[in-house]
């Protein structure tokens, strides 16, 4: 059964580990993008959206000097997508639990028929969906909308990053582990969890238009806009914004300050809802005393 978990699970992963919803056709982006600096470093914090529908562009002339100029790239974690199964293994070691409800069970009556309707387009049988702590069901069940609703994990910025900068034969770095992303979600209390499981079955037109307006913000790099659409949904559960949101980056924070020390420069690409917004990574750094420059 574990090892049935895992195959399922690394099906997955790799779409889903850094969670982005839904999709819908962008024009031309120009996102924002910061520069934290000092005598002899620069940080270039750059907000991205993780999965993107294929044919979507998004660089502009300026993003790919500050590219080029890089020595190195820091994402929020690295999937090895030669070997999905390292991080899948990761996540199967925390999310299998005896004595759980029945995932059905663990959402509202009115939930139960687009869960199950869910469940049978994943292929993954209900009985090993029960085994799941009730956040590791909702990450396989989100891999399956999120391709139902074409999301292209080739046409990600992440995926192009990478591949660019391996071609490159610059390092890649990451400010969480498999393990630890994925220990945020493990760590929420059970009715957060649950949150997490409802939002992946909404329906999928009001997905496509959440996404709308969070693809027009970001083309549009308008960062305010940014802040509310992109956390919109955390609003409703301290326990969600908490784990997912503040403690993450507050940690990005300290490991942004210690990076200042090393001379060089290095591009910081992460999910744009954590630039934006009070409890974003930008205003972080402002409160801890550090310049930080809209360059995009």
């Amino acid at each position: 059964m574990r090892k049935f978990l895992t195959r399922t699970a690394a099906a997955f992963v790799a779409a889903t580990l850094a969670f982005s919803p839904l999709a819908a056709k962008a024009p031309a982006a120009k996102p924002a993008m910061w520069k934290l600096s000092d005598k002899d470093t620069t940080i270039y914090l750059f907000g991205t959206i993780h999965l993107l529908p294929k044919g979507t562009e998004w660089r502009t002339a300026k993003f790919n000097q500050a590219a080029i100029s890089a020595s190195d790239l820091v994402v929020e974690t690295v999937i090895d997508e030669a070997n999905p199964a390292a991080a899948a293994q990761a996540m199967m070691r925390m999310a299998v639990s005896p004595n759980l409800p029945p995932l059905l069970d663990r959402v509202p009556a009115d939930k139960r028929t687009a869960l199950s309707a869910v469940a049978t387009k994943s292929g993954v049988p209900m009985a090993v969906l029960d085994k799941l702590e009730t956040w590791a069901g909702a990450f396989i069940l989100l891999g399956v909308t999120m391709k139902e609703l074409g999301l292209d994990p080739a046409s990600g910025v992440e995926t192009s990053l990478k591949t660019e900068f391996t071609t490159a034969k610059k390092p890649i770095g990451q400010l969480e582990t498999n393990a630890e992303q994925f220990g945020f979600f493990d760590t929420l209390p059970e009715a957060a969890q649950r949150k997490f499981l409802e939002s992946v079955l909404d329906d999928p037109a009001k997905g496509r238009a959440q996404f709308a307006e969070m693809l027009g913000v970001w083309t549009r790099g308008d960062v305010n806009a940014m802040g509310e659409a992109f956390n919109r949904e955390l609003a409703d559960s301290p326990d969600l914004r908490e784990n997912l949101l503040r403690k993450r980056n507050a940690n990005w924070n300290v490991w942004l300050q210690r990076r200042l020390a090393q001379p060089g420069t290095t591009m910081v690409a992460v999910g744009a809802g954590h630039l934006a917004g009070d409890d974003s990574v930008i205003n972080m750094l402002k409160k801890s005393g550090y310049k930080v420059k809209r360059v995009q």
